[in-house]
């Protein structure tokens, strides 16, 4: 599906006009002139000991494989939830700011009043708490006198974020870690906490951020026999790299053929 969708699109203008690679081939191939970095940061503090394990433990799989290891380091990690979410907030707020259920979306039943009245009761029975949390915290942030002191600040801590990334692919092909630093929670159990949710986001976040392509696979289970994420992050446009891992990674865990007990009482 990748192979088919990769290139350039003549009805879009924001596509990239690229050599599409084989990417079912690629994967096939070996790793073992392959150069990993290891992000010290990715493995502090806040990371589950039993995730660092797991993903440690798959690291020496890929090094049996061929592949070498190198440290490299990610150093604005820990500024990057905050300006994940503080750029996410903006947008939006930004595009939401359109939303009035009548050019789009779902509408409300009531259409009492003038249409001011059924854009506020359309937006209120549409937009959760979370949403809304975003729409005035982003509203904010973009408001007068505070622009330069949130929103543009962000914006060059996301530069920062993403030469940390640039540096490092300097001196290694791809970059192995956790994908979250803890395994799944229950459902809802940090709804009344949101700063806490979003600090898990904090080792897929800067990925974003710095617009690199990267790929998760499970690479072991917890003791609730919940998944351990095993994340590969990419040089720009190198997802035939990343796959290539990927691929031997999995064969070699063979975890994909084995299945979870069921947890008694649900999650």
């Amino acid at each position: 599906m990748l192979e088919i969708i990769s290139g350039k699109d003549p009805l879009d203008s924001t596509s990239i006009d690229g050599k599409v690679d084989n990417y079912t081939e690629e994967i096939k191939k070996t790793i073992s002139k392959k150069v990993l970095g290891v992000p010290k940061e990715f493995f502090g503090e806040g990371v589950d000991n039993t995730v660092k394990k797991s993903v440690e433990k798959s690291i020496k799989k890929l090094e049996s494989l061929g592949a070498t290891t190198i440290e490299v380091t990610i150093p604005h990690l820990e500024y990057t939830v905050a300006t994940y979410y503080l750029i996410c907030m903006c947008e939006a707020s930004s595009n939401l700011a359109r939303y009035d259920g009548i050019r789009y979306g779902k509408i409300t039943d009531d259409l009492s009043g003038d249409i001011f009245d059924v854009f506020r009761r359309t937006r209120g029975e549409n937009f959760g708490p979370e949403v809304r949390r975003r729409i005035f915290l982003g509203t904010y942030a973009l408001s007068a006198g505070y622009y330069d002191m949130f929103y543009l600040k962000a914006l060059k801590v996301r530069s920062l974020i993403k030469q940390d990334f640039v540096n490092a692919f300097k001196i290694c092909d791809s970059i192995v870690c956790p994908t979250m630093p803890i395994t799944a929670f229950k459902i809802g159990e940090l709804i009344d906490n949101p700063l806490q949710m979003y600090a898990i986001d904090i080792l897929t976040c800067p990925v974003n951020l710095a617009g690199l392509p990267a790929l998760s696979i499970p690479c072991g289970f917890d003791s609730n026999n919940l998944p351990i994420g095993f994340q590969i992050i990419g040089d720009y446009f190198d997802e035939k790299g990343i796959l290539n891992i990927g691929y031997q990674l999995e064969r070699e865990l063979d975890i994909y053929r084995k299945k979870p007990p069921i947890i008694k009482g649900g999650i």
